[in-house]
C-alpha cells in the first residue's frame, strides 16, 4: 500500500552550528507539534528515520569529488579554516567548519535523497524532510548555512527514479540561488524562487533577468519582492506568479523548500508575513501538486530563524497539509510544555496568533512595488508570455 506521507526525520539531524541561527529546535519542536497534534498518525503518515550520512561515493555524482575532500579536511580539522585557501570551498563565519560538518549534511543529503526516492518510485505520495532546506550550496561550494545542497540532492534522485520533469517551488525569504545553479541548464527542471529582493538581501542575486540558461530558457523564474512585503503580496505572488509558471510547464512530480523566514518576527529578513497567510500557501502547494502531478509532492522545510515562533507551528501545519488531515482547533494542552522544555520561554498561544504584532505601517507603499516586481517577473518568463 502506497504511503500517503512520509516524514524523513530524526532529533539530531541538521547543522549543528555552535550559537547560530541554524537551530535544530526549528525542526525538532515542528515534528513534535505535528506529533502531539495527531498529524503523524493519521492514515497513511509514516515516520521514517533518517539514514547515516550519504557516502561519499554517491556525494560525488552530484558535488565535487575536490569539494567533498576539503570538507572532510575541514571537519576533522576545523582551524584549517583560517587558511587563505579554504574560501575557495565557502567557508565564512556563516557556515564555518566544525567537527561533525560532513557528517550532518551528508546525513541531510541521504535524507532528501530518501524522500525523493520514496516518491519518484511510488512507494510514497508524499514526503516531507523537515530539517532539509539547504539551498544555496552549489556542485564545489558551501553557502548560505549549507554544504551539500539538499533541496539540488531531492531533485536528482526523482530523476534517478526516472522523473522526467520537476518543478521546484522555493518560498523561502532569501534567493534559492544554488538550487537554480544545478539545474541552470536543464530544461526539464523548473526552478521558482520567491523571496525577498538581492537589493537588500544576501545571497544579493535572483532577479527576473534570471531565467535560465541557452537553451534552458524560462527553466528558471524569479520574483524579488521589496521590504516590507506581507501577507497579500505573497497571496499575489502565488496566484499570478507560482501556480500559472508551474501549470504551464506541467511537471510530473513538484518539489518546495517551505522557508517561513519572511515571517514579521524572523531576525533575518525584512518581511511582514504572519502565520495567518502559511495555510494558504501549503493549500496553494498542494493543489498545484494535485493538479499537475497526480498529488506527488517532495517537501523540505528551509529558513525560519525565530525558532519557538514560526517554524514549529508552520510546518506542523504543512505536515498536516500533506498527509490531507485535519488539525486540532487548538494547539495542543501539552504544547506550552513541550516548548517550555526546549527553552522556548513564551510559547504561542494559538495556530495563527501573533503575540508580538507586526508592524504593517509599509504595506501601501509596499504594494506598488509589489504589482511591479510581479510585472517584471512575468514579463521576463517565457512561460507567461
Amino acid at each position: 500500500m502506497t504511503i500517503h506521507l512520509a516524514v524523513v526525520h530524526a532529533d539530531e539531524l541538521g547543522m549543528d552550528y555552535a550559537d547560530h541561527p541554524a537551530d535544530r529546535r526549528r525542526h525538532q519542536l515542528a515534528v513534535a507539534l505535528a506529533r502531539e497534534s495527531g498529524v503523524l498518525d493519521a492514515q497513511g503518515v509514516r515516520v521514517v528515520d533518517a539514514p547515516g550520512p550519504m557516502p561519499n561515493a554517491q556525494l560525488a555524482t552530484m558535488f565535487a569529488p575536490a569539494f567533498i575532500r576539503a570538507i572532510q579536511v575541514l571537519s576533522a580539522k576545523p582551524v584549517l579554516a583560517a587558511a587563505p585557501e579554504a574560501r575557495q570551498w565557502g567557508v565564512t563565519p556563516d557556515v564555518h567548519p566544525y567537527p561533525n560538518m560532513h557528517h550532518d549534511s551528508a546525513r541531510l543529503a541521504a535524507a532528501a535523497w530518501l524522500a525523493g526516492t520514496m516518491v519518484g518510485s511510488g512507494e510514497a505520495l508524499r514526503a516531507i524532510v523537515p530539517a532539509g532546506g539547504a539551498h544555496h550550496g552549489l556542485p564545489h561550494k558551501m553557502n548560505g548555512f549549507g554544504v551539500y545542497n539538499d533541496t539540488a540532492v531531492a531533485i536528482m534522485a526523482l530523476k534517478g527514479c526516472g522523473v522526467r520533469r520537476i518543478a521546484y517551488v522555493d518560498l523561502d525569504v532569501h534567493h534559492g540561488d544554488g538550487t537554480q545553479g544545478f539545474f541552470w541548464d536543464d530544461p526539464d527542471v523548473l526552478t521558482v524562487s520567491v523571496h525577498e529582493s538581492g537589493r537588500y538581501l544576501f545571497p544579493n542575486s535572483g532577479f527576473p533577468d534570471e531565467i535560465g540558461g541557452p537553451g534552458a530558457e524560462g527553466s528558471a523564474l524569479n520574483l524579488a519582492l521589496p521590504p516590507e512585503a506581507g501577507d497579500d503580496a505573497y497571496r499575489r505572488a502565488m496566484a499570478e506568479v507560482v501556480v500559472p509558471t508551474v501549470r504551464a510547464f506541467a511537471p510530473d512530480v513538484l518539489v518546495t523548500q517551505c522557508g517561513v523566514d519572511h515571517h514579521h518576527a524572523d531576525p533575518l529578513s525584512h518581511m511582514r508575513t504572519t502565520m495567518a497567510v502559511y495555510p494558504e500557501l501549503w493549500d496553494a502547494l498542494a493543489g498545484l501538486a494535485d493538479e499537475c502531478c497526480g498529488g506527488r509532492w517532495v517537501a523540505l522545510a528551509g529558513g525560519g530563524y525565530d525558532p519557538c515562533n514560526a517554524p514549529p507551528r508552520a510546518w506542523a501545519m504543512l505536515m498536516a497539509r500533506m498527509a490531507d488531515t485535519t488539525l486540532p482547533d487548538d494547539l495542543p494542552a501539552r504544547w506550552d510544555a513541550i516548548a517550555r522544555a526546549a527553552s522556548c520561554g513564551d510559547p504561542a498561544s494559538g495556530w495563527t496568533s501573533e503575540d508580538v504584532a507586526p508592524d504593517l505601517s509599509g504595506q501601501e507603499a509596499a504594494a506598488v512595488a509589489v504589482g511591479e516586481a510581479i510585472a517584471a517577473s512575468r514579463a521576463a518568463s517565457p512561460l507567461l508570455a
